[in-house]
């Protein structure tokens, strides 16, 4: 269970925001038959809420409708697009797009439930003045580990023959602006770190350290999954090592023992040969710790390739589920690319 609070906040991306959250069948079709990090099993458990007031449940149409309302307010057309000016200094400065839509990631407990959430989001519209849309309850989210988790981890439990590392979490999403005046809503550093206590207050949870004390950005879905694969590659790699090290010190030992073979044989020679050779030799060999070494190092170069097989299946893993993750991104850029150049087009035959 999660135990400290945290809360994310970055523009919705309405493209593909309700998709994820809805858990859409063409979503899950999607993911594919791996369920990366979605147990549909466990879909059961989790609730949503869709705020009744703005008669719409569609975050495209609400999207649309906040354009029309800073058009009526402000008598401009709201700038979506990020844009350059120029700066007292003479030095161009970018200024972001507005953002009306955002979506927070809100760390939660295994008993949390939506009112808990709706709770939290209440406040936030009473304190800053942002309105919840929507809000999602996702205990369907985690990763798989490889084998049985660690004694202390008390978190992660058994799905079907496999151990599961649950990632509870919400998604709020907010309406960013004032209707009253038709522009966004400002909120600082202190405001933000406000929010953040203010989850742990009412969700009963410790509250986190923000990322200016861990120094530890945030990490996307996708991110988290590949960081997550890279950390299990890295175990993996230092694991071989370990062996290969291992395979290294019983070379070592075998080439002694050969030696010490050797050496008796030259001082039989000096001796009587016929008795020191059977002697020394027969001691060695009849001990079976030549013997005993030798399969050893054939054990461990046996696993070091079983390793290697590992490493090489889940790199390609790995780099499959990169080049995914790059094309849902060009897909879902070259959507949004294109809604908005329809939109100014329209603008453009409206002015």
């Amino acid at each position: 269970m999660a135990t400290k609070s945290s809360i994310h906040i970055k523009p919705c991306n309405i493209a593909s925001s309700e998709a994820h959250n809805r858990r859409t069948a063409e979503y899950m079709r999607n993911i594919g038959e791996s369920r990366i990090y979605v147990v549909p099993e466990l879909s059961i458990d989790n609730e949503q809420w869709i705020n009744p007031d703005f008669g719409t449940p569609e975050l495209r149409t609400h999207y649309d409708n906040i354009k029309q309302m800073v058009k009526e307010k402000t008598g401009r057309a709201m700038q979506e697009k990020e844009r350059e000016r120029k700066g007292k200094n003479g030095k161009i400065i970018k200024v972001a797009g507005c953002s009306p839509i955002r979506e927070g990631v809100l760390l939660i407990r295994p008993d949390t439930t939506l009112a808990d959430v709706r709770k939290f989001g209440e406040e936030c519209q009473r304190r800053w003045g942002i309105t919840p849309l929507q809000i999602f309850l996702h205990k369907d989210e985690g990763h798989w580990l490889n084998g049985q988790p660690k004694a202390e981890d008390k978190e992660s439990f058994q799905v079907g023959n496999r151990w599961f590392k649950p990632n509870y979490h919400a998604h709020v999403v907010f309406d960013w602006m004032n209707h009253e005046t038709g522009k966004s809503r400002k909120l600082n550093d202190e405001d933000m770190a406000t929010m953040q206590t203010l989850a742990s207050d009412i969700l009963l949870m410790e509250r986190g350290q923000s990322k200016a004390v861990t120094g530890k950005e945030h990490l996307e879905r996708n991110d988290f999954i590949i960081e997550k694969q890279k950390a299990e590659l890295q175990r993996i790699e230092e694991t071989k090592r370990h062996k290969e090290q291992q395979v290294s010190l019983a070379e070592q030992e075998l080439k002694q023992v050969k030696a010490e073979i050797r050496t008796d044989k030259l001082k039989s020679v000096a001796t009587d040969a016929a008795t020191a050779i059977a002697s020394g030799v027969g001691s060695l060999f009849g001990s079976g710790k030549l013997k005993d070494l030798e399969q050893s190092n054939e054990n461990l170069r046996h696993e070091i390739a079983k390793r290697d097989k590992g490493i090489d299946e889940l790199k390609a893993k790995m780099q499959q589920m990169q080049e995914q993750h790059s094309k849902q991104i060009r897909n879902i850029q070259g959507i949004h690319n294109q809604e908005l150049e329809t939109k100014d087009k329209e603008i453009s035959r409206l002015n």
